[in-house]
């Protein structure tokens, strides 16, 4: 990964990227907005499943935040990459911090397509009394702290110096 890092360093789109300093900022202003547009999607479906809000049924609350979780994703994606070009020794030159953020994005994303699939799929589960499907529960709490997990990683990537 070192020698990944060293090559797109060197590249002109790098260099392009790391004179213009606004861009940096303005990246990560918009990284960080996606962030909580990503953290505000999953918190309000974390709520409707732990039966905390029961104005709408779930598969309405899905229809109406999952589009929100995935622009987020796509914005952090892109802006992501672009960060990571401008300076790939900060996150791709051993950073555990950013291979940690990565590992648990992968598993979160995973588990949310298979819960957007299992919403299509078992209307009658997700519209259930939080009581009987307990065990949902517990995975939605602990969903919401790998997302949350997820953010803090991120955080760390900018404080962790692997020499």
């Amino acid at each position: 990964m070192q020698a990944f890092a060293q090559w797109i360093s060197s590249t002109q789109i790098s260099h392009t990227i790391q004179g213009a300093i606004w861009v940096i900022a303005l990246l990560q202003a918009i990284h960080i907005v996606a962030i909580g547009i990503v953290l505000s999607s999953v918190v309000m479906l974390e709520l409707r499943i732990l039966g905390a809000t029961r104005s709408q049924s779930m598969t309405e609350t899905g229809h109406r935040f999952l589009p929100w979780l995935w622009t987020g994703l796509v914005v952090l994606a892109s802006t992501g990459i672009v960060l990571i070009v401008a300076e790939p020794k900060r996150t791709l030159d051993n950073n555990p911090a950013f291979e940690i953020k990565m590992l648990m994005l992968a598993a979160a994303i995973a588990v949310t397509l298979a819960f957007q699939a299992s919403l299509s799929r078992q209307v009658a589960l997700w519209e259930a009394r939080p009581q009987k499907r307990k065990s949902l529960s517990t995975f939605a709490a602990l969903t919401l702290l790998v997302w949350c997990a997820i953010a803090v990683a991120g955080r760390w990537i900018a404080y962790v110096r692997v020499d």
